[in-house]
């Protein structure tokens, strides 16, 4: 459980540094910043569950795309997923992650959001040890 804590701990961090650093992606909702604290935390489980359940699915749909584009179509999945993450939160509840356009918005997060992840993954794999 501890884990999954901090696994979803880093995904917001990576999350928040994306919305810092790409314009046209932010969060909405929460007066307080508690309250901004939490959205970033679920949003980034409800990220963790859509590249859980969906994303292996859409992986194996592209497979053929993916080997014509030497892998660079896993920038547009990731894109993708983010995208979805958006919407689920943002329509469904009113608060949330909200990107304003796919290209070049989810793109460049999509990109930013797989180096931070990296990064934070080697912090967090030095630190347990």
């Amino acid at each position: 459980m501890t884990s999954f804590l901090l696994r979803a701990g880093l995904t917001g961090l990576a999350l928040w540094l994306v919305t810092r650093n790409v314009s046209g992606i932010y969060f909405v909702g929460g007066h307080t910043p508690e309250a901004r604290v939490g959205i970033v935390f679920v949003v980034a489980v409800i990220f963790g569950l859509v590249n859980a359940v969906i994303k292996p699915v859409v992986k194996l749909l592209s497979l053929p795309l993916s080997i014509v584009t030497l892998g660079l179509f896993h920038i547009v999945i990731n894109a993708a997923m983010l995208w979805l993450t958006a919407r689920i939160t943002e329509q469904t509840t009113g608060w949330g992650l909200r990107i304003e356009h796919f290209w070049p918005t989810a793109i460049w997060a999509a990109i930013l959001l797989s180096i931070f992840g990296w990064a934070l993954g080697l912090i967090q794999r030095a630190w347990e040890r």
